[in-house]
This record gives C-alpha cells, sequence and structure tokens, in this order.
C-alpha cells in the first residue's frame, strides 16, 4: 500500500478500516463476542480502555503466519472458557471493511445449522493465465468451478483449533493460507455461500479507491 500506516488503520469514509470491519459484528445481535488479534509491537491499540462487559476483547497473539495467529487466539480464548468447542467461530479479515449486515445475517443464515461450516466466496469471472518465471504465460486454466475465497470463515472452535493445529496425521504443523484449508486437510468440505465484489480484502490503493465508491455510494 506504500503507507506508513498498517493498512488496517488507513482512513476509509471518515474512520480507519478496521473500525468499518469491527461494526457491523459489532452491530449484529447474533455475535456474542469478537475477538481481535493484535501483534505484540502493534501500538495503535494501546491506550484503548475497554470495558469489561463489552463484547470486544484485544489479543496480542498475532504469529508469524495467518494460521498462527488464528490458532494462537483461539487457545487464549478458550483458555479463559469465554469459547466452547461446539461454538461456531467466525474469521475476518482486518483489511476488509466492505461486509454488510445483509450479506452477514445471509452468511449466519446459511451456515446455522451446516454440519461443516463454510466460507464467503465468488465465482471466478475472469479467465485466468498460468505464467512462467519470466511472466509470459504458459496456459489458460479453467476457471469452472473455481471460487475466490473470502472472509468471513465459520467454523466450530475445537474442529478449527483441531485443524490448525494439524491434527490429520502429518508429521509437521502446515502453513495454512485460510481456515477452509485447513478444515479440507481434515476431510471435510467447507460450504461456498457466495459473497460481493464490496466484500474485497484491500491490497492495492486501487482496491481502497474502489471501496470509496462503494461507501459513498451507500450514503446516496
Amino acid at each position: 500500500m506504500a503507507n506508513v500506516l498498517p493498512k488496517q488503520y488507513m482512513p476509509l469514509a471518515g474512520k480507519p478500516i478496521i473500525s468499518h470491519s469491527i461494526e457491523v459484528f459489532f452491530n449484529n445481535p447474533r455475535i456474542a463476542s469478537i475477538h481481535v488479534a493484535l501483534s505484540a509491537d502493534d501500538v495503535f491499540w494501546l491506550s484503548l480502555e475497554l470495558d469489561p462487559a463489552s463484547k470486544l476483547k484485544l489479543h496480542y497473539t498475532g504469529g508469524e503466519s495467518r494460521s498462527e495467529t488464528v490458532l494462537n487466539t483461539l487457545q487464549a480464548v478458550c483458555e479463559n472458557q469465554q469459547i466452547a468447542d461446539d461454538d461456531w467461530v467466525l474469521v475476518h479479515d482486518a483489511a476488509r471493511p466492505g461486509l454488510t449486515n445483509a450479506l452477514l445475517d445471509h452468511f449466519l443464515d446459511t451456515l446455522e445449522h451446516d454440519a461443516v461450516g463454510g466460507l464467503l466466496a465468488l465465482p471466478v469471472a475472469d479467465t485466468l493465465k498460468q505464467a512462467d518465471s519470466i511472466n509470459r504465460s504458459e496456459k489458460t486454466i479453467p476457471r469452472n468451478g473455481l471460487w475466490q475465497a473470502q472472509t468471513p470463515q465459520m467454523f466450530k472452535c475445537g474442529v478449527l483449533k483441531d485443524a490448525l493445529q494439524g491434527n490429520n496425521g502429518a508429521a509437521s504443523r502446515p502453513a495454512f493460507t485460510d481456515e477452509a484449508e485447513a478444515i479440507e486437510a481434515l476431510g471435510f468440505s467447507p460450504k461456498l455461500v457466495q459473497g460481493e465484489l464490496r466484500n474485497l480484502k484491500i491490497t492495492y490503493p486501487q482496491d481502497l479507491e474502489m471501496l470509496e465508491v462503494f461507501f459513498n455510494k451507500g450514503k446516496a
């Protein structure tokens, strides 16, 4: 993002990106608690004093990878008996502020009684190319059946912990790129719930510009 601030703290529609990401969960009565995973050297939240009764909790549990961070946080929360193994847990990217209340409710409605859980995702619409080492196209990848993963991703707490710990017979803990991949490694098939374009993850400056358009349109 070529910015001094970590991208989750950059401004969007008048407040930090992460504030939008948290707000949609804070305003949903079906969400019992919100747990923000921070790195040990994150200075942006140090002065924040939270009401003990608030459903927003901070954890300095950031790891070297996404999967390590999520596992560290689940273990910290479970140590305090805040979440039971049979409770649903939703994992969401801090830099994905475009999730709407309507989409979150649709996601919860779809997965509430699912045996496995699942994730928001979008069917791939563009033609995909596989590049060689010098960025020349080697071949076209068929896009039939391909989806682009989004978040939230929702699974039972105990199963997700087992999955992220690599409890699938592997000799060492694998580095999963998302929670669904860890669940797949246990032999389960997470459900794909269609998401929305505005639920994109901010990676490049133009992503932030696109979300500004979505947020400004919502005010009209």
